[in-house]
């Protein structure tokens, strides 16, 4: 796979489709790698006539590891940003804002249609807002505004969340990340698929010490609630009414608060791109960024 040198760090990325087509930057969410992507749902988009760039956010992946600095203590930031006061974290979600700017100036794309799931959700939201010039239309899967008065996680998966393993040993990791999916994604997966692809990422990448510091950078984040009043641009958001992570009053609160943004829920989905529903997200995004690009 190819990468660029952007904001100071290494970036790799993928690319797909026609390069004289539109450009479509997808933002990966928490700790996850571009290999995530479902291939079905990378070349449906291409087949509706995109340029499809996935890449490997800072500290995931065959990205830049942002190692040497100190490990965030979670449960501190938590609490200070409760507080109301910013915590000190390694890096920021508008430093990964950055990084996808950098990405896309290295590439020669002035502007795109930006598509973030979760973690990447958050970071398209800072792009709309302060990086909107870049932008030509932002849809936003699977994630939230920071707001407080939302639904929190499922107990279950949040308990998951908290109890990582302790070792690098790979076999470790591949059972936890899998039962982590498993838990947060739709209703009746194919579970065969899904290790097959939790297996592929690990051994691509194991990197616990990143995960952290991409949790730091989301919790220092805070609410974005004001920051989505600034969007003026087209917004999709995109929540499944079985997402035990992000609940999709999460979604709907998004787009309650960009002006003129449009919520799809879809039945039946969880914290995933689940295979029975790409035809129906392809034909969602593809269509919302036709019609910005008309």
């Amino acid at each position: 796979m190819p990468s660029v040198k952007a904001n100071n760090i290494t970036i790799e990325y993928e690319e797909y489709g026609d390069r004289h087509n539109p450009a479509m930057v997808m933002i990966m969410g928490l700790g996850s790698q571009l290999v995530i992507w479902p291939e079905e749902f990378i070349r449906g988009l291409t087949e509706r006539g995109f340029r499809v760039i996935c890449f490997d956010n800072r500290d995931v992946g065959l990205s830049t590891k942002v190692e040497g600095a100190k490990k965030p203590n979670i449960a501190r930031i938590f609490l200070l940003t409760k507080l109301g006061i910013k915590p000190r974290v390694p890096y920021t979600l508008e430093d990964m804002a950055l990084d996808t700017v950098g990405l896309m100036e290295a590439l020669g794309i002035e502007s795109a249609h930006i598509v973030g799931i979760s973690m990447g959700g958050m970071i398209a939201q800072i792009l709309g807002a302060k990086h909107k010039q870049r932008v030509k239309s932002l849809t936003l899967m699977a994630t939230s505004s920071g707001n407080p008065r939302m639904p929190a996680p499922r107990r279950d998966v949040l308990q998951k969340f908290m109890r990582v393993p302790q070792s690098m040993d790979k076999e470790e990791w591949f059972k936890y990340n899998l039962e982590l999916f498993i838990a947060i994604g739709s209703p009746g997966l194919d579970r065969e698929k899904l290790a097959a692809d939790v297996r592929k990422s690990i051994e691509r990448s194991l990197y616990p010490e990143g995960t952290t510091r991409q949790l730091a950078a989301i919790l220092q984040n805070g609410s974005r609630v004001k920051l989505l009043r600034q969007i003026e641009l087209p917004a999709l958001v995109i929540s499944g009414a079985e997402d035990p992570l992000l609940p999709y009053q999460c979604g709907r609160d998004i787009a309650a608060h960009v002006p003129g943004a449009r919520f799809e829920l879809i039945e039946g989905m969880g914290h995933d791109i689940p295979e029975p529903h790409i035809p129906r997200l392809v034909e969602l995004i593809a269509g919302h960024a036709a019609a910005a690009e008309a």
